[in-house]
């Protein structure tokens, strides 16, 4: 028999916060390095303009882990594209990002504006203002081709960044339902549209932004990378991108023609374990905030390193300068063009600002910012710190007690800053999906708002960094399907950490994982009733309800939720499931249809209408509903299951089959696809199919503690391999 269609909706679950990381570049080999190099690069005021701009960001790039970088070998991948480049342009190995994770750094660098400024503060529950000018913009009303090719979900268009460009290839794998998984695609899929873009573009000056995201955690290179740098697998990620790179940026190099401006960057760096951090987006030390770049081609001095400290917010200024536009900057910006002689000699002396808020807005943690001004960096969080990073650049040596007249000039340099940040009110602004992604991944606190409470010593992130820890580490044990590992980490940091939803929520999911679902309602339950005030907790409690067949219940929980009705449409969609485990398809239904009449391509309403559909005995609706599901997210495993039993239903088992297989290889835990595949292969020719995924399904559902359907169904699956003549114990 075909098993029900709804899973649970394990995108609206929260898990942990994964954030992408680089700092700046180094010096290259003497060979490659120009007379004069260490002091500010000469500019070309004489030379024409560049025709085009090239903008390569690349995510979680550490700045001394490229082959030309100034640092120890056994830290540097084989980057031989790079190098290059670096040996032809000029590198400055001083430069900062503002932000430690994605999606702000990247509204920094395109708008050349602090974050404070334009507004985006965090990977989620931001949306940049439509007001505010960026680089694409800019280009494009100058006459420019603009496209952008972004690897990885947080830089999607609904996010804001899509503005100005005519091409913006976002197509990740968007609406993939894998707990604790980024939708992301590997930089050769990036760099092969972009190229072809370049290349069918040629007959107009070109602005080409491209963004590759496999530095980033967790990884796993192909083995033809990952064998050049045996047990360091973050330095494979790094040679795989400069391979990636090739086909792009060797056409330039070959030609020797410089009429291209190429700016390579990342968006911050990885601090692979140091200063007790596994990732980034926490602190903001060196390893993740400084970052890589280099700028190649025309107005651009060849064989030069700029020793001066360089910023994101000054690539903006340099490429409409470069390109013979800065008649169109904004008057206002922080920036200067690193082409600015004067600019560039007392760069030193001038406050670049960075913050760090992930914990802020998602743990309820200290808020982290700072400013690095004349090699000394300021950090301020309620254990302030100061480094000086000529004599300490691992900053090891908190200098807070004897420097404090330095520490007082450089927190002056924060009072311009509006503080505190205002709410993340554009949270209302993302669609479901996007806040379930990003929420599914801690990146969304649960109403877009900061904690408005005083911070202490206690609150500090470097007191908590063990937590932080501990996270990553239960991520690590239930990806790995370690679910009781992952169940004693996270009770640890409950316990630790009561106040804090996330460890609450991952608790509570990998209990669910371990089938042990009726616990995993307690954990929700006991956390709002001890007043952890989070909307996501309680839409998680909801959902866990419905998945158990206790609809009613679940629908007193996200009723209020749901109020809001377009508002929310995450709690509104929460809602249908709960209406549908309770059998209410009208309102289950409605629902989803409400949902959809904000965004029409939502996943979860998109599979809850055809499920509603199934269940109503109307496969030819479902089946249409759930085509256009898959179309728009093919990685949605469940949307694919539900297909098959809408085609099975229309009386055509050959699709069905198809549609089981993909949702299968989508997600190979998912027991229904394993059920139906290998119950109808058996029956339609396909002995083989139905053996392998019988023998999964077995092995995933155990008989002890199992419902009466399971019982059921594990009866049925044993019967029939022993029909394809398997020993069946």
């Amino acid at each position: 028999m075909l098993t029900r269609t709804v899973r649970r909706a394990s995108c609206l679950l929260i898990a942990l916060l994964i954030v992408g990381g680089l700092a700046g570049c180094a010096a290259p080999d003497a060979s490659s390095t120009a007379s004069g190099a260490d002091t500010a690069s000469p500019t070309h005021p004489d030379d024409p303009p560049a025709r085009d701009v090239i903008l390569i960001t690349v995510d979680t790039l550490r700045w001394d882990a490229l082959g030309f970088a100034d640092g120890p070998a056994e830290r540097r991948a084989s980057t031989p594209v790079l190098d290059r480049l670096a040996a032809a342009g000029t590198i400055y190995r001083d430069a900062y990002a503002h932000n430690v994770v994605t999606l702000p750094s990247h509204a920094n660098l395109l708008t050349g504006r602090y974050p404070y400024d334009h507004g985006v503060r965090e990977n989620s529950g931001f949306v940049l203002r439509d007001d505010v000018p960026t680089l694409a913009t800019l280009l494009g009303d100058a006459g420019f081709a603009t496209g952008a090719f972004v690897a990885a979900f947080p830089l999607d268009r609904r996010f804001g960044l899509a503005r100005g460009f005519a091409t913006y290839d976002d197509a990740v794998a968007a609406g993939r339902d894998d707990a604790f998984a980024i939708p992301e695609r590997r930089g050769d899929a990036v760099v092969a549209p972009a190229l072809a873009w370049w290349q069918a573009e040629r007959a107009r000056r070109r602005f080409l932004w491209v963004h590759l995201y496999d530095p980033h955690a967790p990884y796993a290179a192909e083995p033809r990378f990952a064998a050049q740098h045996p047990d360091q697998p973050y330095l494979g990620e790094v040679a795989a991108v400069d391979a990636y790179l090739a086909p792009l940026l060797t056409p330039l190099l070959d030609a020797g023609a410089r009429d291209a401006i190429v700016v390579v960057t990342a968006d911050h760096g990885e601090a692979l374990g140091e200063h007790g951090e596994m990732t980034h987006g926490l602190f903001a030390y060196q390893p993740t905030l400084k970052v890589p770049l280099v700028v190649w081609g025309a107005r651009i001095a060849a064989g030069a390193v700029d020793a001066a400290p360089a910023a994101h917010v000054d690539l903006l200024p340099t490429l409409l300068d470069a390109t013979g536009l800065d008649d169109r900057l904004p008057a206002d910006l922080p920036g200067r063009s690193l082409r600015d002689a004067a600019a560039r000699a007392s760069a030193a002396e001038r406050p670049i600002y960075f913050e760090a808020l992930s914990a802020y807005y998602n743990r309820g943690w200290a808020p982290l910012r700072g400013v690095v001004r004349d090699r000394h960096k300021a950090i301020d969080v309620p254990l302030i710190e100061l480094y000086d990073l000529v004599d300490d650049p691992a900053e090891s040596r908190n200098r807070v007690d004897d420097q404090r007249r330095r520490l007082n000039a450089l927190r002056a340099d924060l009072a311009g800053p509006a503080w505190p940040p205002a709410a993340a009110d554009a949270a209302n602004q993302l669609d479901p999906e996007a806040a379930a992604q990003l929420r599914a991944l801690g990146y969304l606190s649960a109403d877009g708002a900061a904690p408005d409470r005083a911070f202490t010593p206690d609150d500090d992130p470097k007191r908590l960094v063990v937590l932080d820890r501990q996270l990553h580490e239960a991520v690590d044990s239930f990806t790995r399907g370690q679910y009781d590992a992952a169940i004693a980490t996270l009770q640890d940091v409950v316990a630790a950490r009561p106040s804090m939803a996330v460890g609450h929520m991952h608790l509570a999911m990998s209990l669910r994982a371990a089938d042990r679902g009726g616990e995993a309602i307690a954990v929700l339950e006991r956390a709002l009733a001890d007043g952890v005030d989070d909307v996501a907790l309680a839409r998680q409690l909801g959902l866990t309800l419905a998945e158990a067949g206790r609809g009613s219940e679940a629908i007193d929980v996200l009723a209020p939720l749901a109020a809001g009705g377009a508002s929310d449409p995450e709690s509104l969609a929460a809602l249908g499931n709960a209406y549908y485990a309770a059998g209410r398809l009208r309102e289950a239904r409605e629902a989803y249809e409400r949902v959809l009449a904000e965004d029409d391509d939502d996943p979860q309403a998109l599979e809850g209408l055809g499920a509603v559909a199934l269940a109503s005995r109307r496969p030819d609706i479902a089946r249409g509903v759930l085509e256009r599901a898959v179309a728009r997210h093919p990685a949605r495993a469940m949307a694919w299951n539900s297909l098959g039993v809408a085609r099975y239903q229309l009386g055509d088992p050959p699709a069905a089959l198809d549609a089981w297989a993909r949702a299968v290889a989508l997600d190979p835990t998912l027991d229904q696809a394993l059920f139906n595949l290998g119950v109808q292969g058996a029956r339609h020719g396909r002995p083989d199919v139905a053996r392998e995924a019988l023998r999964r399904f077995l092995q995933r559902v155990p008989a002890e503690g199992a419902s009466p359907q399971i019982a059921r169904d594990r009866a049925t699956a044993r019967d029939i391999l022993r029909r394809l003549g398997e020993e069946v114990p």
